[in-house]
């Protein structure tokens, strides 16, 4: 039989084809999905799930007049395949390569970086009205994820959408009960009454018109669905019910996350081709069950990452004491406040970059109160892979501006369980940072000046590591030290704030050099300049202010000059005379 994808590269080619010909290119989709991200790695048990959807709004819509908007944007693969982008696939999430998200670069199909949750209810809303002022009727239609919807900010936007006179938005709502895990909460449980039995919708309370619930795997229903809502000219959530990792067995028996995100995998077993090597995430993960066996008073919280985070070992050893809030990051630091000013000790696992989603909640209602709170943040720094949205650059810059917060940021798998028990044992609140990387080998410390670790002595010149940046900073003291350059590599553990320790280190020093994976214009290192007497040369190497693309960790680093090539060499230039 002959194939179709290859004649299938724009939604033109997709609306010629013959209806009856669209459960072939579907199962031609799925496994196109399967071998190419089981190549590079990747989101695929969410894009199995919306092969059906994808064909059926490209049919329906004439993108990119029409607009869809997919929150959140890893279920947009079928999404690019049909709108130009096969041969990206190759080198999908590669530096230079196809963004594993919605991007405005690549493709006018792509309206924006929708690659975190719950924002694209009121991106659309907002098209829609001015669409409506410029006398404009092409759709705007947002694929909205159940787990999207138990963030804040999409019933914020559904708030505006049942007014009277809304503009009108269609909503197709993605229904495969599940964000990473399961998902949970009162939406959760309302969405599975509706797939069960036909019952009054709380969109419809809210003033908006309810459609469905749709099978989600069937491109002529969802069709006949999708014309239906966008002739109603209102308001409209269509409820379609989807099944993650749909027509690929290894994701349908994997019941934790379907292969919402795979590693380099055979595709035949849906097994990683690389063994697994313990992460930050396992260190973390295992100490954190080992403190809760001693600390009855220790909570976990979620946002809708379990897994990802480190807390799912936690939440099966202590069920009662894991709480996943869904995609509500704003509620899980709020929530937190309320455990902690009622005698619990929450420990909060988010990505870093999804902490900027919550900086109100760390500022008025941790800080303010000097809660003892922890924030573990994941994926600190340059993530990789995931591009610009996520990478976890800003944390420090951020909370480096917030007062009383203490951050520590461990070079090795020993100072993270160190640092951990230190941060559950203050009485205010505290953040723990890590890479998403494999766990450095232990970094034993030469001395110590007080509280600082001192990794290497003997020089003037003072390179000051922040977490993960230790090995880079040996690498870079043995260069300068074989060409004549004596350096100190200190390790201050807990970085903000700047303690008198490094103070005292730093004013003895000709030059004082700050290597850290986040921001270098406004995050640790720059506190340490501030604190420094002037007339003292203080270096800040770290990320630009800009937004990084994605690639690897290590090509990432390297560009940033973040090496110990890199450091020796802005050392080098810093030191009047000094062999370059």
């Amino acid at each position: 039989m002959k194939t179709l994808l290859p004649y299938v590269s724009t939604p033109d080619d997709l609306r010629a084809l013959p209806s009856e010909l669209l459960p072939g290119l579907a199962r031609e989709i799925r496994a196109f999905l399967v071998r190419k991200v089981s190549a590079s790695g990747g989101h695929l048990g969410s894009n199995l799930g919306v092969v059906e959807l994808t064909i059926a709004l490209h049919r329906v819509f004439r993108s990119p007049g029409d607009v869809i908007l997919f929150d959140t944007g890893h279920q947009s693969y079928v999404h690019k395949l049909l709108t130009g982008r096969r041969d990206g696939f190759d080198a999908l999430r590669r530096r230079g390569g196809l963004s594993g998200y919605p991007s405005r670069g690549e493709s006018a199909h792509d309206h924006l970086e929708s690659s975190h949750a719950s924002t694209a209810l009121a991106y659309a809303e907002g098209m829609a009205k001015a669409r409506r002022l410029t006398g404009d009727e092409r759709a705007v239609v947002a694929v909205v994820g159940d787990g999207a919807l138990t963030g804040g900010v999409a019933w914020e936007a559904l708030n505006n959408l049942g007014v009277a006179g809304a503009p009108p938005v269609i909503v197709v709502l993605n229904d495969n009960g599940r964000s990473y895990a399961p998902t949970h909460g009162a939406i959760a449980a309302h969405l599975a009454r509706l797939r069960a039995t036909v019952d009054v919708t709380v969109f419809e309370s809210l003033g908006l018109r309810y459609l469905g619930p749709v099978d989600g795997h069937d491109i002529a229903a969802l069709e006949q669905a999708l014309r239906m809502a966008h002739e109603l000219r209102a308001p409209v959530v269509l409820h379609c019910v989807t099944r993650k990792g749909e027509g690929y067995g290894p994701a349908e028996r994997d019941l934790d996350e379907h292969l919402h995100a795979i590693p380099v995998t055979d595709p035949a077993t849906g097994r990683p081709l690389a063994p697994g090597r313990p992460t930050w995430t396992h260190a973390f993960a295992d100490h954190l069950c080992l403190l809760g066996e001693r600390r009855r008073d220790l909570v976990a919280i979620t946002a809708a990452m379990p897994g990802p985070t480190g807390l799912a070992a936690f939440g099966r050893r202590f069920p009662g004491r894991m709480f996943d809030v869904g995609i509500a990051e704003q509620h899980a630091l709020a929530s937190a406040a309320g455990m902690a000013m009622s005698g619990l000790h929450p420990v909060v696992a988010v990505y870093a970059t999804f902490l900027n989603r919550a900086f109100d909640q760390v500022v008025t209602d941790l800080a303010l109160h000097r809660l003892p709170v922890t924030l573990v943040l994941d994926r600190a720094g340059l993530t990789g892979p995931d591009g610009a949205s996520h990478h976890g650059m800003w944390d420090l810059a951020a909370l480096a501006a917030v007062p009383g917060m203490r951050v520590a940021a461990p070079r090795d798998a020993v100072r993270l369980c160190e640092l951990l028990e230190e941060a559950v044992a203050h009485d205010g609140p505290t953040a723990l940072r890590f890479p998403k990387a494999v766990v450095e080998p232990e970094l034993a410390a030469t001395g110590a000046h007080g509280e600082v670790d001192v990794l290497a002595g003997g020089g003037d010149v003072l390179l000051v590591a922040v977490g993960p940046m230790a090995r880079p900073c040996l690498d870079a003291a043995a260069l300068l030290s074989a060409s004549g350059v004596g350096v100190t590599v200190a390790d201050p553990r807990w970085v903000i704030p700047v303690s008198a320790d490094l103070r005292a280190l730093a004013r003895a020093s000709r030059l004082v050099v700050t290597v850290e994976d986040g921001v270098a214009a406004s995050g640790a290192g720059a506190l340490l300049r501030q604190a420094c007497p002037p007339g003292l040369p203080v270096l800040n190497l770290g990320l630009p202010t800009a937004f990084v693309a994605h690639g690897s960790r290590a090509e990432l680093l390297a560009e940033a000059g973040l090496t110990g090539q890199g450091i020796a060499s802005a050392v080098r230039k810093e030191l009047p005379g000094c062999p370059l």
